[in-house]
């Protein structure tokens, strides 16, 4: 049967408007042969934008698929970027050319903070469900999931020193973790409110905590050699668990035994913000501490070196014991005491005040004393300062401010111009006018809160209605207001372009309806030329405030959405009442009359979309539209289509005569305020709640509704597995650590594909063995069987080849749960085919990888199954010995290169990496540092 009616798909152009989203943090990142402090890299709603704050604008972005970015983490080496979802996703990018091929998934919402290690190999991984993950960036794969925090995870610091880990909650507490048992050895329980922030400082000797009060805590941090504890006697250790139970409140948080490091309160640093903690960072070497809470303003602190702590400290000694002298004449009293207070250490440096409130900061220091900070606003706007830490009483300088590429405050209304090239936005403080090809800001224009917007026929001109219930009359050439003409005494809700294009109609709070007509009058500045306006002809007086206005484009009539949930229609020409349009239970916020006069769409608060005849007034059909209230309707030009945009964050398209569903435009992350659809119905743009402004292409492909549907419920489906329960591991309990992968849709796939390679490989080994019997019985070779088709597009290869091709592209980070989902009576099959690619040294490692986790996993059936008893044997010989091989060739490369390494750097007499000097030094420091030990114990 052929196609009775073709749709024409809409798909996602581009995002634009957005500086960057509250959500995500802000991060300084180097991009190649670019200088420190240039770049930052924001997120912007699902996508990464990465801006160059010196010329304003954007060089890289790094897109994402349809969940919004939560947390940046740029690598230790400033070539990649982590970046976490809403979804709890986590994907790493290349700088370089913004590509991604790793991702990681494992936790079951929004990831809330990253962090890599000191050399960029590990990455750990916290969320909103409680739940810490460690992953190997290398192997490209999870290794464990910490559990232990009962709320958000907040920040996670790594201890490079020792293989530790800090986690901070918004359960109040702050945990230590030992990596190497995986298990949590030490709960600070000192805080009273939630955990917001935390720094390491002072080369990893002091933690600082910033929680829901104005104070900073500080943590001294003692580090217990090991063996120092051996062999003391039971009567001590009974002694000192009876004194830390009489410990007063401040040491709460000491445990009855210490083990690994002791960690004591050391006092605290007083803000003078009385809110929260929102970003507490430092600069790389700790030097220099930032905090900001919920307002505008940013806090920096200097933190002294111990030699610098010394030398006031000598200072202060010198002056009391000069005040006791002076004080004491000639007499000898007692020595005088200079208490070591925490402020000695940290003092206030400076207060930046930003021009918003502060949502997320970043800092990095410089070589000549200057400090950076990029401060992401709650406006849309980023902000970059820079600061002389060398001075004594340094200011703020702000260097550069982005804000062209994007409004304050929401947009809450969109137009089109007659050409389809300029799109019009208007939000709180401004009116923007973009062209739509490029996505440049054309003009800027300052304005009153505006509500409703058009482009006066010529596209020279725009008018807005406002809040205040103004008309606000804007030049687009010279980009000033014309004038302001008061039009209603509330909010200017509603406008329309007569279609005779001689004026307008306006609907206010006021309960009136007012048209307008164009005039041209003598421009009172210039004398000579001529300017537009507005002149008030007709009002029409309601008994309800008006919602929504619009004619007829025959002109015949006018249709008025009232605040009693009624939409009256009236005859334009002597305003006289026609029909009253009732049905919906809450108040109509929009309205669309089709092109040919016959039908009027209303949309309301309580969600249905109403059909309605404009010959009768009867209602053709009431469809359930949005799952929140539908904030805007307007048909395609010359169609009986019409899209609607509601509060749930869609945009969805309908066909009025059939009274069916077309298609769903997923994007935007926040309630959609507006749309506009171009007068030639090719392009659709609309503005959301999470700043951000996007623009819709109709393609030349065509919708088959059913298809649409079909792939509406796999894909529900397809959630709904993923949703299921998660694989249970046979022999682990839950504890502390536990399995990092989580099931997925792609694992489930992934697992499916290899069952059918298994299966294929079955199959085809029955043929061979039924052709060698065959050939046996027949005393001669008969032709080999037909291979199968999917063998052919392979390259002709081997069915146990095949397997293998399956499980190579199996994503590294989704192998094991893949595995673990797989069905037992599948691993046997797998074990032989194991030991045929480590006999044959194929993919060596990965075969491993997947060898030991099957093992580990079916131990108590594989053990107990005899006839697997030769193949375990075959294996665990075949693979020590493949597994000695690889590694002896490592090592034999790995100390041919150290020697290459040596031989250059004695010919050179330099270093052979960039920043081996400071390791050289390090390892040096080190050395000596175990000779003297070796010296003390002889």
């Amino acid at each position: 049967m052929g196609l009775t009616k073709q749709y024409l798909r809409y798909v996602a152009s581009a995002v634009f408007g957005v500086i960057g989203s509250q959500k995500a943090n802000i991060a300084f990142v180097t991009l190649r042969g670019g200088e420190k402090g240039r770049y930052v890299a924001v997120g912007a709603c699902e996508h990464v934008f990465i801006w160059d704050v010196r010329k304003a604008e954007k060089v890289l972005i790094l897109e994402g698929k349809k969940h919004e970015v939560t947390y940046l983490c740029p690598s230790p080496d400033g070539v990649h970027i982590a970046v976490g979802y809403e979804d709890g996703g986590v994907r790493i990018f290349n700088l370089l050319n913004g590509e991604s091929n790793i991702s990681f998934s494992g936790h079951k919402s929004a990831v809330s903070v990253i962090r890599y290690d000191a050399l960029g190999a590990r990455l750990v991984t916290g969320s909103r469900d409680t739940d810490v993950i460690v992953w190997d960036i290398i192997n490209e794969c999870g290794l464990y999931r910490l559990k232990g925090h009962k709320d958000a995870i907040t920040q996670i610091l790594f201890l490079e020193s020792k293989n530790l880990l800090i986690t901070s909650s918004k359960d109040s507490f702050v945990k230590w973790w030992d990596l190497d048992t995986q298990h949590c050895f030490k709960t600070m329980v000192g805080h009273r409110t939630e955990v917001w922030g935390m720094v390491m400082l002072n080369k990893e000797r002091r933690l600082l905590t910033g929680s829901a009060d104005s104070e900073l805590r500080a943590w001294d941090i003692q580090y217990i050699e090991e063996g120092k504890e051996v062999g003391e006697p039971q009567e001590k250790k009974v002694r000192t668990l009876l004194e830390n139970e009489e410990e007063d409140e401040e040491g709460l948080d000491e445990e009855p035994e210490e083990r690994i490091l002791s960690c004591k309160k050391a006092g605290s640093v007083l803000r003078e913000a009385r809110d929260r903690v929102v970003s507490l960072v430092t600069d790389a070497k700790a030097k220099v501490l930032a905090c900001h809470g919920l307002d505008a303003t940013l806090e920096v602190f200097t933190v002294l070196s111990e030699e610098e702590v010394q030398k006031k400290m000598d200072r202060k000694l010198k002056k009391a014991k000069k005040k006791a002298k002076f004080q004491e004449g000639e007499e000898h009293g007692p020595e005088p005491v200079v208490e070591r207070k925490l402020s000695d250490e940290i003092q206030k440096l400076a207060n930046i005040k930003a021009s918003s409130k502060i949502r997320s900061m970043d800092c990095l220091a410089v070589p000549n004393g200057e400090m950076k900070l990029a401060l992401l606003l709650q406006n849309n706007t980023v902000e970059t300062y820079t600061l002389n830490t060398t001075e004594k009483n340094p200011t703020g300088t702000k260097t550069s401010r982005l804000t062209l590429s994007g409004h304050r405050t929401d947009v809450r209304t969109l137009a089109f111009s007659s050409d389809n090239i300029a799109i019009l936005s208007a939000s709180g403080e401004t009116v923007k006018v973009w062209n739509r090809s490029t996505l440049q800001v054309i003009r800027t224009m300052g304005c009153e809160y505006a509500l409703c917007s058009l482009f006066v026929p010529g596209d020279r001109q725009i008018i807005l209605g406002t809040k205040s219930g103004k008309i606000q009359l804007f030049d687009l050439a010279s980009g000033s207001l014309l004038e302001t003409t008061d039009a209603h005494a509330g909010a200017l809700w509603s406008m329309c372009l007569s279609p005779d294009q001689r004026g307008i109609v306006t609907g206010g709070a006021d309960k009136t309806v007012k048209f307008w007509d164009f005039e041209l009058i003598k421009d009172q500045d210039s004398g000579k030329n001529k300017r537009l306006t507005v002149k008030h002809t007709r009002t029409l007086q309601l008994d309800e405030d008006v919602l929504c206005v619009r004619f007829s484009p025959d002109q015949r009539l006018l249709a008025v959405s009232l605040l009693d949930c009624t939409v009256k229609i009236f005859y334009t020409d002597t305003l006289k009442f026609f029909l009253s349009l009732y049905g919906h239970k809450l108040p109509v916020l929009c309205l669309d009359i089709s092109h040919d006069s016959a039908l009027i769409g209303t949309g309301s608060a309580d969600r249905n979309v109403k059909i309605w005849g404009l010959d009768f007034g009867d209602c053709h059909r009431s469809m359930f539209a949005h799952d929140d209230s539908v904030m805007f309707l307007q048909f395609v030009p010359k169609t009986h289509l019409f899209f609607t945009a509601g509060k749930d964050r869609k945009i969805k398209q309908w066909d009025a005569d059939k009274f069916e569903h077309i298609q769903t435009l997923e994007g935007h992350h926040r309630e959609v305020w507006c749309l506009a659809i171009s007068p030639n119905g090719d392009h659709i743009v609309s503005s959301s709640h999470d700043k951000s402004l996007r623009l819709w292409e109709r393609t030349r492909e065509p919708i088959i509704l059913e298809e649409e549907k079909e792939m509406e419920r796999e894909a529900e489906f397809e959630e709904s597995l993923a949703k299921g329960d998660e694989p249970v591991v046979p022999g682990e309990t839950k504890g502390e650590a536990e399995p990092a992968g989580k099931k997925t849709i792609e694992t489930v796939k992934a697992a499916e594909r290899i069952m059918e390679a298994v299966e294929l490989y079955r199959e085809e080994s029955e043929k061979l063995e039924e052709h060698s019997a065959a050939c046996k019985a027949a005393g001669k070779e008969l032709p080999p069987p037909k291979m199968n088709p999917i063998l052919v597009a392979f390259g002709n290869i081997s069915p146990s080849r095949y397997v293998l091709e399956v499980i190579k592209k199996v994503r590294s980070s989704e192998l094991e749960v893949s595995l673990l989902v797989l069905p037992f009576p599948y691993v046997p099959d797998l074990l032989k085919l194991f030991n045929g690619y480590v006999q044959q040294g194929l993919e060596v490692e990965l075969v491993c990888r997947c060898l030991f986790f099957l093992l580990r996993v079916h131990f108590g059936q594989i053990t107990s199954n005899q006839m697997l008893l030769s193949v375990i044997d075959e294996l665990r010989t075949n693979t020590i010995s493949k597994v000695r091989e690889i590694r002896d060739v490592l090592g034999f490369n790995s100390a041919g290169l150290q020697f290459l390494q040596r031989e250059i750097e004695s010919k050179e007499d330099v270093m052979f990496f960039a920043d081996a000097t400071d390791r050289f030094e390090e390892k040096k420091r080190k050395r000596k540092k175990r000779e003297r030990a070796v010296l003390t114990i002889t």
